[in-house]
């Protein structure tokens, strides 16, 4: 059996200053990845991201988990990625960072290491504290055991990663992010924000938010932070099957607590009830970082059943596939507008480094993107892979678009005023209201992303009692029309 060979932390300082081919047959030449800025974290990062799964959670024989993460981290890679529910994927990053000197109180401690890297955890918990009845498992889930919040949960993170794996973990330790994992109901997001602006230690259910935010503002005002640690820098959410949801989520964030979103992005997107139209230009429009991820559809586009992975079977080893190159993938989802960074799981390295071999080593090469994919590009690697069937199944089918939703209409004297919220779009972006009245057109407003729960509104003095209609209009001059009699 032949297990992957860790490298040295010397081997991983001298990787991280070393040559880097930019591709198959070039020649090499002394470089640095490139970054992008992480939205309004404004933290520079790699465009490719070292996923949490594939090979990290379940390694099969002869893989070592621990040397793709060192090698990652020795090619100059710094976005990192696990999770509270990715079975040992933190307790393998524990031990990366313990052999290379990245645990705070140790002599050896590499500050400066450390603090050019960005780690990701995530959290499923919906609540920091919560009485009442038992809790949907959706709003409970964590791979530790006497977890009952999310407070909990990052505190088994940071043991995992950096201390001993029982609870405890010395201080100086953080996480650069912390998101709240995998929203796909509004159930869930009511969740999250319970008790936010009013949160107090004698409540007996507290949402998520208020706990993680007393862990990254170093106050206590859940009780859950008595000693007042700042163990986390910045807060995001993630998700993959509801755009509705992610909006809905972003929308109530009145206060720009969240800064990040990890959402699912692919050539596939648009297939679906998609991302790209929907939930990105909102947070664009927040200037939130965008992570992208599910880039070869959870390896759907390389044949693997649909279907969430469970075990090491389900982890894809090679480098694409003769019909698809993982390359155009990747660059791909780094064209999108707004996207820092497309997360990767890895399956297999090599010690060759032979990018025909070696997963980690082939992504990181593709994710160097200074240059948009083409339009027509783009198009004709969409066509090519909406062919492999159903590759986004984390994904909510495809809706047409739809009406301006919850159009009213409020009379006060003879002011007559129209709000509604954002349609959902179809495969092309939004552009434009049309307002009518008795059939004609009053005016004509230009969309924009839907940031906050404010309302989109139009008024006018009109005396008599009329229809009004709202008529949206999307990039390929398709309509959706609501009516109300004001």
């Amino acid at each position: 059996m032949t297990i992957e060979p860790r490298l040295t932390r010397r081997q991983v300082l001298q990787a991280s200053a070393a040559v880097l081919a930019l591709g198959q047959g070039v020649q090499a030449q002394t470089t640095r990845l490139v970054t992008r800025r992480l939205g309004r974290t404004e933290r520079q990062v790699t465009t490719l991201g070292l996923g949490g799964q594939a090979s990290i959670e379940w390694p099969g024989a002869g893989i070592d988990p621990v040397a793709i993460i060192t090698k990652a981290i020795g090619e100059g890679v710094t976005y990192l990625d696990t999770s509270n529910i990715y079975g040992p994927s933190q307790t393998n990053f524990g031990q990366a960072f313990q052999e290379l000197a990245l645990i705070p109180g140790r002599t050896d401690y590499d500050a400066g290491l450390r603090s050019a890297l960005f780690l990701a955890t995530k959290t499923h918990m919906r609540y920091s504290r919560y009485s009442g009845a038992a809790l949907p498992y959706i709003y409970r889930r964590s791979d530790g055991t006497g977890i009952i919040g999310a407070v909990d949960d990052v505190r088994r993170s940071l043991s995992q990663i950096f201390g001993n794996g029982q609870g405890s973990y010395p201080a100086g330790s953080y996480l650069d992010l912390v998101q709240i994992h995998n929203l796909t109901e509004i159930g869930e997001v009511d969740a999250i924000y319970a008790r936010l602006n009013d949160a107090n230690p004698g409540l007996t259910t507290i949402g998520a938010l208020a706990g993680l935010l007393d862990l990254r503002d170093g106050t206590n005002r859940t009780g859950l932070n008595p000693k007042g640690e700042r163990v986390i820098r910045h807060l995001g959410i993630s998700g993959h099957w509801s755009s509705p949801v992610l909006m809905d989520c972003l929308q109530r964030d009145s206060r720009d607590i969240l800064e990040t979103l990890l959402v699912s992005l692919n050539t596939n997107d648009l297939n679906y009830l998609n991302h790209r139209y929907n939930v990105l230009p909102i947070a664009r429009a927040l200037d939130l970082g965008i992570i992208a991820m599910k880039v070869f559809g959870d390896a759907t586009y390389y044949g693997r059943k649909p279907g969430f992975a469970n075990d090491a079977s389900d982890v894809y080893l090679k480098v694409g596939s003769p019909f698809l190159s993982s390359k155009a993938l990747i660059q791909y989802t780094l064209s999108q507008p707004g996207v820092a960074v497309a997360l990767t799981g890895i399956g297999k390295i090599d010690p060759s480094n032979d990018p025909t071999k070696d997963q980690l080593i082939s992504n990181i090469q593709a994710a160097q993107v200074t240059t948009p994919m083409s339009a027509n590009a783009q198009l004709d690697l969409e066509a090519k892979t909406a062919t492999l069937g159903d590759t986004n199944y984390f994904q909510t089918d495809a809706i047409n678009l739809t009406p301006p939703r919850n159009l009213q209409g409020t009379r006060q004297g003879q002011t007559i005023t129209l709000t509604w919220d954002t349609p959902y779009a179809g495969n092309s972006p939004l552009q434009s209201y049309d307002i009518l009245r008795a059939g004609s057109v009053l005016t004509t407003q230009t969309h924009t992303a839907q940031t906050s729960t404010a309302r989109y509104q139009f008024t006018e003095n009109n005396p008599t009692r009329t229809a009004y209609t709202v008529r949206v209009r999307d990039s390929k001059n398709r309509t959706a029309q609501a009516q109300v009699t004001v």
